[in-house]
């Protein structure tokens, strides 16, 4: 699959109810941490760190925060020192990050206010990275959160948990029916309405298939990621792109971007 396809996804829209939006963030926030998706991406996001000289990370478009959680004590681990992370979104979903932040022991925080991701506020510094949300953006958008990073010379990690196959979207189509059913009991923070809305009046499951399935069609490639840095008119920062494999043999879709320092 290497076309791209600006499709609708019922998260994406202003109408779109907040609580649905929130269970389905809760949703992939379980499964990314508990399938580990994003443990091959480690040794990309130390080198991303290392070569800018950075120990905290600002995570942009966070969701309901899986992508980063999952992998932010093997990030510790592997650096030999603590990592500290910041969750953002332009939809902030508090509950959720209030509950990270617990778990993780204060490792990770959030912003309470809403971040966007293109004009990204100077006082919040790091390593930007964006988990499972790049694909949401047209390339006009795409392109001005990538510069905005280049511009102030930043360093940001773009990172999609799926190879953009059409086995892809078989897989999803046969299995997210039996997840939900089996682990919406045990997600948390819990909510009534995501058991109403799950069992009862199965909107949840169903908007989170027909987005999953459309954020396949609507993933960049990483030849279209490159694309979209090729037109950034920025010195001396450079990308890279590519994908990587994790043991279940999923792929995941990754751009990382730094400055370079001319002087070494």
């Amino acid at each position: 699959m290497t076309k791209r396809y600006q499709l609708f996804e019922f998260e994406d829209q202003p109408w779109f109810p907040d609580f649905l939006r929130q269970n389905m963030m809760d949703f992939l926030r379980f499964s990314i941490s508990k399938l580990g998706v994003y443990e091959p991406i480690v040794p990309l996001l130390r080198e991303l760190l290392i070569k800018s000289e950075q120990t905290t990370i600002l995570d942009l478009c966070s969701g309901g925060g899986g992508g980063i959680k999952g992998i932010q004590q093997l990030l510790a681990d592997q650096m030999q020192q603590p990592v500290q992370v910041i969750l953002s979104d332009k939809f902030p979903n508090i509950p959720a990050f209030e509950l990270i932040r617990q778990e993780s022991g204060g490792a990770i925080d959030f912003v309470p206010e809403p971040i966007d991701a293109t004009d990204v506020p100077g006082e919040l510094a790091g390593c930007r990275t964006i988990f499972s949300a790049f694909h949401h953006f047209n390339p006009t958008l795409s392109r001005s959160i990538l510069t905005d990073a280049a511009q102030k010379r930043v360093p940001i990690g773009i990172f999609e948990g799926a190879g953009k196959s059409y086995l892809e979207i078989l897989a999803a189509l046969l299995f997210f029916p039996v997840i939900f059913f089996f682990i919406t009991p045990f997600m948390r923070p819990f909510r009534w309405s995501r058991l109403f809305f799950t069992y009862l009046v199965p909107l949840i499951p169903l908007c989170t298939l027909w987005d999953g399935c459309v954020s396949i069609l609507r993933l960049y490639t990483p030849q279209h990621l490159l694309q979209l840095t090729a037109a950034i008119p920025v010195k001396n920062y450079t990308w890279r792109a590519g994908k990587v494999k994790h043991k279940t043999g999923l792929k995941i879709i990754y751009l990382i971007g730094y400055p370079v320092n001319t002087e070494q």
